[in-house]
């Protein structure tokens, strides 16, 4: 990683104890376990975004009669 930026954030007081008994937990930094947090979120929120492309095309698929690699291909050849 680069250089660090420091950022302040607010936590509710519950949420602060549970990253701070965390980071305790794991031998880590609270700086480091918020890092693993955005990171996993991140990586959700791309895994929904994808999924929900793929629901789209498979929608538009189906609507164009292409349910398998053969009605793929029959397609394209046109």
């Amino acid at each position: 990683m680069g250089t660090a930026v420091k950022k302040t954030i607010s936590l509710p007081p519950d949420l602060a104890k549970e990253a701070e008994s965390m980071a305790k937990e794991e031998g880590k930094t609270l700086s480091a376990v918020v890092q693993d947090a955005l990171k996993l979120a991140k990586k959700e929120r791309l895994g929904n975004e994808f999924f929900a492309m793929q629901d789209f095309w498979s929608r538009k698929a189906r609507e164009k009669g292409v349910l398998t690699e053969a009605d793929l291909k029959r397609l394209l050849k046109k």
